[in-house]
């Protein structure tokens, strides 16, 4: 599974969603994930991360060992993504 993959099927699965797919590591095993949209307006992070994470699961199972996700509004990523280098 490459980070294009992860990108696709995350914004596929989430409405007006821009993702941000990071391999720090350069081993296509341990990825980073930063996802934007408004639909994460008013929901726990918990459900924020329960929304990417659901449709990425049996994807993941076999390629990747561990994906760090952060997710954001579009408003919390204007105040957030220069900390990121965007």
């Amino acid at each position: 599974m490459t980070t294009d993959d992860v990108k696709k099927i995350i914004e596929n699965s989430i409405i007006h969603s821009t993702a941000h797919i990071l391999d720090p590591m350069h081993d296509g095993q341990h990825l980073q994930a930063l996802v934007i949209s408004d639909a994460f307006k008013g929901l726990p992070l918990v459900k924020q991360h329960q929304m990417v994470m659901k449709p990425l699961k049996e994807a993941l199972k076999e390629s990747v060992h561990a994906l760090g996700l952060k997710t954001f509004t579009l408003e919390q990523w204007t105040v957030s993504k220069s900390q990121f280098g965007f």
